[in-house]
């Protein structure tokens, strides 16, 4: 656990406590803060009260003797308008931070390497500590997936946390100083916290404020808006840019070359490995994904053997492109992260015969943006809230049933893709909508999926699976 030693003798207060949150109490506590805390639920009061906090309603307490708000990632503090409790800190002038804050002024001396974009960054996260960790380097991984990061240990200069960061969390870092900041990508997202898309870039740029001298700025090539970012870093003198590419092999970065990741970084041209061979890692965007973090390692001088060998051994992540397994030549791939289209876009590239689980609480601009891809779906199982706004824009172009359930849907698609007995047969839950609507998160929705599609791989026919 990191002691926030910075805070010591201060009063804190936190709100929000969740997983974060409470780490963020544990770390003050052992710092030697006092801690006021709030969250809307109960039984987290009583957790952060048997951790030590003082629980107090914040939106009315006296903040003027606080030194810092630590406030939850998913709380406004802006758009569409601030919380009441982070309007209040900002009126006495209190700080508003988060846990990466907490996590960078308590531990100067060890490296970060942050990973955000609007797809891929899960992955491209865990993909680096993998390597790192494969290589013998010191590495702690986590931040916005995985463990909260003030739960990890303590590390000094030959220490690399490494950090998945949210467009939220970058807003609370005011301090952030990554050794590797790597931009994958953009797409609209998130457009209600930041205001509109050019508020929601500015937010992911925050990741290059405070970069050390000799720092490495790894930033996709893909799509406009990163290339124009890449353009502006690469003025700052004190970042070097790599810039990276799934689909192809950007001249002095990292990309793909007849389906191998290849590196140009150094004018000569290297292969580390073939992408074919790697089967957590499908599709043009974990190409990219994989030479982001490709990129990171050689900037850490990690061998090229070792990259080859840690690519092809990832075990990938759940809920991500997870394949649960495979019956009768029909495949079962959780994809419950894609929340909106652009990440089920990634998945729906990857297969050709699609038996689509899709559904929620839809984005802005829906499914729409996937139409290229709807000729390689046989049937589109519509789930949750959005089933009318999905089934309008389905209509006349791709077959579908209203299953309502997220059961009902893998008992239709199942069924379906058995009878019909065809090559590549994938049932495929990729909402391209978030999950709150009949689940409490995307992981819940991915588990519940997993845990039936087991079952039924378990019993002889569909209409053998216990209800869920």
């Amino acid at each position: 656990m990191i002691r926030a030693h910075t805070f010591n003798g201060d009063t804190v207060a936190v709100m929000g406590l969740a997983r974060s949150g409470l780490a963020s109490v544990r770390s003050l506590i052992a710092g030697g803060a006092h801690v006021l805390a709030w969250d809307d639920k109960a039984e987290r009061r009583a957790e952060a009260a048997a951790l030590g906090a003082t629980i107090t309603e914040l939106e009315s307490a006296d903040l003027a003797v606080v030194s810092a708000l630590v406030l939850s990632p998913g709380i406004p503090h802006t758009h569409p308008a601030p919380h009441p409790v982070a309007a209040h800190a900002r009126c006495e002038g209190v700080p508003i931070i988060g846990d990466i804050e907490i996590l960078i002024r308590s531990q100067p001396e060890a490296r970060v390497v942050g990973i955000t974009g609007t797809n891929g960054k899960s992955t491209t996260t865990a993909l680096i500590g993998h390597i790192l960790a494969k290589a013998g380097l010191p590495v702690e991984v986590g931040g916005n997936i995985g463990r909260a990061a003030l739960e990890f240990e303590p590390m000094g200069a030959e220490g690399i946390y490494v950090l998945e960061l949210s467009s939220y969390q970058l807003e609370l870092t005011p301090s952030l100083c990554c050794d590797r900041a790597v931009f994958l990508n953009i797409s609209p997202d998130h457009l209600d916290r930041h205001g509109d898309l050019e508020g929601y870039i500015a937010a992911k740029r925050n990741i290059f404020a405070g970069m050390r001298a000799g720092g490495v700025a790894v930033i996709g090539q893909d799509d406009a808006e990163t290339r124009a970012v890449a353009s502006d870093i690469g003025s700052l003198a004190r970042a070097a840019v790599i810039p990276v590419s799934g689909l192809s092999l950007p001249e002095r970065g990292v990309g793909i070359r007849k389906g191998r990741v290849n590196a140009t970084i150094g004018g000569e041209r290297a292969a580390i490995a073939n992408l074919s061979e790697a089967r957590a890692l499908p599709g043009d965007h974990n190409a990219q994904n994989a030479a982001a973090a490709t990129a990171v390692a050689l900037s850490l001088d990690v061998s090229e053997k070792v990259i080859a060998e840690a690519l092809l051994d990832f075990p990938g992540l759940p809920h991500r492109q997870e394949r649960v397994g495979e019956k009768d030549g029909v495949a079962y791939v959780n994809d419950s992260k894609a929340t909106n289209a652009d990440a089920a876009a990634r998945a729906l590239s990857c297969y050709e015969t699609i038996y689509w689980l899709v559904g929620g609480i839809a984005k802005e601009g829906g499914i729409e943006p996937l139409a290229k891809y709807f000729p390689r779906i046989r049937r589109a199982f519509l789930i949750g809230q959005s089933t009318e706004e999905f089934a309008a824009s389905l209509e006349g172009r791709v077959p579908y049933t209203a299953a309502g359930t997220l059961d009902r849907a893998l008992d239709g698609a199942a069924a379906l893709a058995l009878s019909e007995a065809r090559d590549g047969a994938t049932v495929l839950l990729s909402p391209a909508a978030a999950s709150f609507d009949q689940f409490a998160s995307y992981e819940a929705r991915g588990d519940a999926f997993r845990d039936q599609v087991t079952a039924f791989l378990n019993q002889a026919r569909p209409d053998q699976r216990r209800a869920s």
